[in-house]
C-alpha cells in the first residue's frame, strides 16, 4: 500500500473513531448533524455537503437539516440541487459516487450538473437496518475523481454509524419533548413539588389546589395528624398570586386563650401585664397574603367570633383597643377533628365553620393510598442519603413489604421519620426490615369501634410506655411534633416522664 493510500485509510479510520465519539456524547439533533456533515466533508475534502432527512412535513418528504456552501437559494429551491442522485439513493438505498458528473452519460444533461458545474458527486443513504431515514449528500465544483470506489467502504461504515446516531438523538429529542410535555401536564394538573403522590385521592387533592391557587376563598384542610396539611396550605399560597406576600402559620392549640388573642390580634401598651408596647398581631403582619391555622377546632368561643370579623370585614382589634383596623389576608384552616361534629356538639360556630370551608379539602391517610408508600419512601430515601452522603442503593423486598404492612398512625410525617432512622442506622446497600425498626405487630392497636381519636391516644399512651415516658423519644417515634404530643397528652391527661 503506497503512502498515499495509506494516510487515506489513517484517515478514514480517524473519521470512524470521531463518529463513534459523536454517538456517545451528542444528543441533540442539530449539533450532531453539523458534526456528521463536518466530519465527512474534511475525511473526504468535499467542497459542499448536505445532511436530508425524511420529513412527514416537507413537501418533497425530505428536508436539508445541516448544509455547507450552499447559498440560501439553492437550499431554498432544491430543483438546482442534484436532486436525481439524491432521489435515486433515496429510492434504491444504494451510495452513488459520480467520477467525473460532467462526462457521465446517465447525468450529465442533469440541468443541476450542468448550471453548477458539478465534478464530483457522493451521495450515501442513511439507513437503520431497512429503513431509509435520509442522505449524506457531497460534491466538489474543482475537482474531478475526488471521490473514488476506495471512498466507499468508509463513506458506507460513516453512514450506517451516523444513522444510529441520529435515531438516538431523535429518539432523545423525542423523550425530552414527552418529559416536557408530562412535566407541564403535571405542573397543570398540581404543580407542588414538595407533595408527593399518584394515588387517585391524591389526584383529587391535587385538582382541587389548582383550581383555588388564583382565588380568595378561604380553605379547611381536613385529615389526620402527620398528612401534610402545613405542605398543602404553604403549596396553595407559594403557587397562587400572593406568592411574594407574607405566608404565616399559627398552631391554634399552642397558647392559652389570653396569650392567643394577644398573639393572634396584637394589644396595646398597658391592656394587661407584661404589655409594656403596643404589639400588632399575626393577622397585621399577614396583611396582603396568607394565614394558615392548623388545628381550629381547639380555637375558644370568643377567639371565633373575633375570627369570623376577620372573614366577614377584614377587621382586626387588638387587645385593649377599640380602634378597627383593615387587612386583607386569606385565611387557610386545618385540623384533625371532625369540625361539623364540633358543630352539631356546640363548641365551634355554625357561622364560621360555614365561613372557614367554602373550599374544602380531604387529606387521605396513608393507610388510604397505599400505592403512594413505595414512593413517598424512595423520595425520602433520595433526601437523607443526598443530607448524609450515604450510598444506599434502596429497600430490599422485605422492608417494602414491611412499609405497605404497617397502618402508619403518623401518616407520612412517620414515614419520613422512618426512612431517615433507617438510613442512619443501615451497615449495608439496601434498607433492611431490621433497619426500619418498625413495631413486629401493629394490629393490636387496630380493632373495630374505634375511633379515630380513641386510636390515637391508645398509639400515644403505647408509645409513651415503651420509651418510658420521654417525651422526644416518643414524638420521634410516632414522627409528630414534641408541641402536638405535649398538647395531646395535657388533653388525655397521660402520664409522662
Amino acid at each position: 500500500m503506497d503512502f498515499q493510500k495509506q494516510s487515506q485509510t489513517d484517515e478514514s479510520l480517524q473519521a470512524l473513531s470521531e463518529i463513534a465519539q459523536v454517538i456517545n456524547t451528542i444528543q441533540e439533533i442539530d449539533p450532531l448533524l453539523e458534526k456528521v456533515l463536518e466530519i465527512a466533508m474534511e475525511t473526504l475534502a468535499a467542497e459542499r455537503g448536505f445532511v436530508l432527512l425524511k420529513s412527514a412535513k416537507a413537501s418533497l418528504g425530505f428536508e436539508v437539516k445541516s448544509s455547507r456552501n450552499f447559498s440560501d437559494n439553492q437550499l431554498g429551491d432544491l430543483t438546482r440541487i442534484s436532486t436525481s442522485v439524491v432521489h435515486e439513493v433515496l429510492a434504491n438505498g444504494e451510495p452513488l459516487l459520480l467520477f467525473e458528473a460532467q462526462k457521465d452519460p446517465k447525468y450529465r444533461e442533469q440541468e443541476s450538473i450542468v448550471l453548477q458545474k458539478i465534478q464530483s458527486i457522493a451521495c450515501v443513504p442513511l439507513r437503520i437496518k431497512h429503513r431509509q431515514i435520509g442522505v449524506i449528500y457531497l460534491d466538489s465544483l474543482t475537482k474531478r475523481s475526488l471521490f473514488t470506489r476506495e471512498n466507499m467502504p468508509f463513506l458506507t461504515t460513516f453512514a450506517n454509524l451516523a444513522a444510529i446516531a441520529i435515531e438516538n438523538a431523535q429518539f432523545y429529542q423525542r423523550l425530552r419533548d414527552e418529559n416536557r410535555r408530562l412535566r407541564t401536564e403535571v405542573q397543570r394538573i398540581h404543580g407542588f413539588d414538595e407533595i408527593i403522590g399518584q394515588s387517585p385521592k391524591m389526584r383529587q387533592v391535587f385538582d382541587t389546589m389548582s383550581r383555588v391557587l388564583d382565588s380568595d376563598a378561604s380553605v379547611l384542610i381536613e385529615g389526620e395528624s402527620g398528612t401534610g396539611k402545613e405542605l398543602v396550605a404553604r403549596a396553595i399560597h407559594f403557587n397562587g398570586y400572593r406568592k411574594d406576600k407574607p405566608f404565616m402559620a399559627f398552631f391554634c392549640g399552642s397558647l392559652p386563650e389570653s396569650l392567643l388573642e394577644s398573639e393572634l390580634f396584637g394589644h396595646k401598651k398597658g391592656a394587661f401585664t407584661g404589655a409594656v408596647t403596643d404589639k400588632r398581631g399575626l393577622f397585621e403582619a399577614a396583611d396582603d397574603g396568607t394565614f394558615f391555622l392548623d388545628e381550629i377546632g381547639d380555637l375558644s368561643p370568643q377567639i371565633q367570633t373575633k375570627l369570623l370579623r376577620v372573614l366577614q370585614g377584614g377587621e382586626v382589634k387588638r387587645v385593649g383597643e377599640n380602634q378597627i383596623r383593615k387587612v386583607d389576608v386569606r385565611i387557610i384552616s386545618a385540623t384533625n377533628k371532625v369540625l361539623l361534629e364540633l358543630v352539631k356538639q356546640g363548641s365551634f360556630r355554625e357561622d364560621l365553620y360555614y365561613r372557614l370551608n367554602t373550599i374544602n379539602i380531604q387529606l387521605p391517610s396513608l393507610r388510604e393510598r397505599q400505592s403512594d408508600i413505595h414512593i413517598l419512601a424512595h423520595h425520602f430515601l433520595d433526601k437523607f442519603t443526598a443530607q448524609k452522603n450515604q450510598h444506599i442503593r434502596g429497600f430490599d423486598k422485605r422492608a417494602i413489604e414491611c412499609l405497605k404492612r404497617y397502618a402508619w398512625p403518623g401518616n407520612v410525617r412517620e414515614l419520613e421519620n422512618t426512612v431517615e432512622r433507617a438510613v442512619v442506622m443501615t451497615k449495608g446497600e439496601w434498607i433492611t426490615p431490621e433497619d426500619l425498626q418498625l413495631p413486629q405487630d401493629s394490629t393490636e392497636l387496630v380493632q373495630t369501634g374505634l375511633t379515630l381519636e380513641e386510636f390515637e391516644k391508645r398509639l400515644v399512651q403505647k408509645t409513651l410506655e415503651e420509651n418510658t415516658g420521654n417525651i422526644s423519644e416518643t414524638a420521634r417515634g410516632l414522627g409528630v411534633s414534641r408541641r402536638w404530643l405535649h398538647y395531646k397528652i395535657k388533653e388525655w391527661q397521660l402520664p409522662t416522664k
